[in-house]
């Protein structure tokens, strides 16, 4: 069976390495070493935890799984949609944020004007999430 380094295990859940590591520390999913000391996940155990954090992603939890860890949450005031992209703003206390996104994320999200959404910060990338 084959085993998944901590890099490849993140790739395949769409997290960060940090966030495998995080829940392998918790005992979330179980890792061994190899000679050289790495942390590996067994292919077998990587896929039955891929399959808990989906249907937990499903299950409508209040807080998605995600690597993005600046939120801010507040308030959509403004939803541009063009063809394909999109622009979505959110005023969150004295902060606006604005994010571009594709149409069809800002429709899957429901997102409209004066709903709560979360702002979700990574690099120089914005995430929204539907609050």
């Amino acid at each position: 069976m084959q085993d998944y380094t901590i890099g490849q295990a993140a790739r395949l859940l769409g997290v960060s390495p940090d966030t495998v590591r995080r829940w392998a520390d918790a005992g979330r999913v179980a890792t061994h070493r190899d000679d050289s000391g790495r942390r590996l996940i067994g292919g077998r155990d990587l896929a039955a935890f891929a399959v808990e954090v989906g249907q937990g992603a499903q299950s409508g939890e209040e807080e998605p799984y995600t690597s993005a860890r600046n939120a801010f949450p507040g308030i959509v005031t403004a939803v541009k949609l063009g063809d394909v992209a999109a622009q979505v703003e959110i005023q969150a206390g004295p902060h606006r944020l604005v994010s571009l996104l594709t149409r069809e994320a800002v429709e899957e999200l429901g997102l409209e004007i004066g709903m709560q959404a979360i702002a979700r910060v990574k690099s120089t990338s914005v995430h929204i999430d539907r609050a």
